[in-house]
């Protein structure tokens, strides 16, 4: 049995993209080699990888055996190349860290900025996901490090609470919602949002949405919390936000909590194993677990 590095590469694509000519153009491979490729991976198990229908593919027991050794091996692959890669750039270290827009809003900055400072010859990647998606990311180790909030199923992840986060709502002064006390997540589906783009908190609230039976009426949807705010403070809509990147901004809006209980949620510091972790990504655990100055 012999797969290359670009086998494996093809066959996550084709199961993530649900289709084989949608992985063969992201892999930017011809249709016919694509599909040959994927033929010798079976012939050469001797067993179906994939179930074809007219909709596209699924994987076979087989399949989904080799996604998870096929993840595992791409992931050791890409942490190898990341450290030879650092004798090339003169850092001694990179980390992986996925955070959840909350994280990402107010917390990780003064943290990361520290920790930064303190270690020079270390980087750190950051990318944005929803908590969903950053427990499955790293259950596939494709992340050292990730920031979610608890609402997430969390299966055999080991866990570490770093902080406190509540979703709010934000209005104009000149809003009804304003004089409220809290708001009810329903009555928000009812009203023009002003929304942040890329977010993974809309994501993870348009999810809730639909569980109602609703989706939100986008009025626009913006890059920065100031814009945001800019936004909301003219009457434009209101807006669903953390609470501490909320009150980060310097507009004269109203911040009203949400009713549901869901809405008070804590930030979770998680990965597959902390003893397990890198030294370097050891480092930036403990700084992310250090109670706030």
């Amino acid at each position: 049995m012999r797969f290359d590095l670009t086998d494996m590469r093809l066959f996550l694509t084709v199961v993530e993209t649900g289709s084989i000519t949608r992985g063969a153009r992201a892999m930017h491979l011809a249709l016919a080699s694509a599909s040959e490729r994927i033929a010798g991976m079976e012939a050469a198990l001797g067993t179906p990888l994939l179930d074809r229908n007219r909709r596209g593919v699924s994987t076979t027991a087989a399949g989904d055996a080799l996604v998870r050794h096929a993840r595992e091996i791409l992931g050791r692959v890409e942490q190898m190349r990341g450290e030879l890669r650092t004798f090339a750039t003169g850092l001694k270290g990179r980390i992986r860290l996925l955070a959840n827009t909350a994280a990402l809003g107010v917390f990780l900055p003064p943290r990361l900025c520290r920790f930064l400072t303190e270690n020079p010859d270390l980087s750190v990647d950051i990318e944005e996901r929803t908590s969903v998606d950053i427990v499955r990311a790293l259950a596939d180790r494709r992340g050292d490090l990730g920031i979610v909030a608890d609402t997430a199923d969390l299966g055999a992840l080991q866990t570490h609470v770093v902080a406190r986060d509540q979703l709010v709502v934000m209005t104009s002064r000149a809003h009804p919602m304003a004089s409220l006390d809290s708001v009810a997540f329903a009555d928000v589906l009812d009203q023009p949002i002003v929304g942040m783009a890329d977010s993974a908190l809309e994501t993870y609230l348009g999810e809730r949405a639909s569980r109602l039976g609703g989706q939100f009426n986008f009025r626009v949807q913006l890059r920065t919390v100031h814009d945001v705010a800019m936004h909301v403070e003219a009457g434009i809509g209101v807006s669903l936000l953390s609470e501490a990147l909320a009150r980060s901004v310097t507009r004269d809006v109203a911040i009203l909590p949400l009713s549901e209980s869901w809405g008070a949620r804590r930030l979770i510091l998680c990965a597959r194993d902390f003893s397990k972790l890198s030294p370097h990504a050891v480092l930036l655990a403990r700084e992310l677990m250090a109670p706030t100055v």
